[in-house]
Parts: C-alpha cells; sequence; structure tokens
C-alpha cells in the first residue's frame, strides 16, 4: 500500500448518495444475472446439439425397430414415428427457452446500459463499471 500524495487526494469527488449506490446495487445485480444467463444459454446450446445429433441419428434408424427416448428421467420404447414426433416438439420447445432466455439477457443489458451512462455522468473515472 502507498500514500496518496495531494494531486491523488481529491474533495471534488462527487458525495454518493442513496439513490446511487441503488443503482450501483442494481448494476451488480444485473451484471451477476447476465453471466448466469449466460451459463444458462451455454446449456442450452449444448441441449439442442444434443438434439440436433439425435435428429440425424434418428434418420439413419431402422423404421421398423423401436427406440429409446429419453422423457424426463426414463427411456422408453417408441415407435421411430413418435420419436420423431417428440423430438421435433423438444427443439421447438428448446428453442422457444432459448429465445426466452436471450430475451431476458437483452433486457438486463438494456437496464445496465442505461445504469452506466446515468453512473458514469455522475461519476466519471471515480467508478468503474467494466468488468
Amino acid at each position: 500500500m502507498r500514500m496518496l500524495n495531494a494531486d491523488e487526494e481529491s474533495d471534488d469527488a462527487p458525495e454518493v448518495t442513496w439513490e446511487d449506490q441503488q443503482r450501483i446495487n442494481t448494476f451488480s445485480k444485473l451484471n451477476s444475472r447476465v453471466r448466469d444467463i449466460e451459463e444458462q444459454l451455454a446449456q442450452l446450446k449444448q441441449d439442442k446439439e444434443a438434439l440436433d445429433d439425435l435428429s440425424m441419428e434418428l434418420e439413419l434408424a431402422d423404421e421398423e425397430e423401436p427406440v429409446l427416448y429419453r422423457v424426463g428421467d426414463a427411456f422408453l420404447h417408441v415407435k421411430l414415428v413418435k420419436a420423431q414426433k417428440l423430438l421435433t416438439r423438444d427443439q421447438e420447445s428448446l428453442d422457444a427457452e432459448m429465445q426466452k432466455v436471450r430475451d431476458s439477457a437483452e433486457d438486463c443489458e438494456k437496464t445496465m446500459k442505461e445504469l452506466k451512462i446515468a453512473l458514469y455522468a455522475k461519476f466519471g473515472k471515480a467508478i468503474n463499471l467494466d468488468a
């Protein structure tokens, strides 16, 4: 640790009000939420790739043989046509969930941008909101 010289000590720094602190806290919460959403989106992308791979495998499957299809934690023997319908339903559901997660991330980022503008306008270089 070092001592600040007279030039580095500034009494002209704006005072942090309760509202400012609430904005900073909100920004921090949103930043954390965006990171969680990014992790969730990465997991959903992996799930989507797995369903796409399954779709390719089902195209090569024999129509006469039943296939194992996962429903929850269990695997069921179903006919190929039924498995393809279930797969299509699961893919559409996953796409909808991915879009919902993306929309949530965009909302968080929009709010963070507004907060960042307000906080930088007041505090300038005295605050660092870039991760």
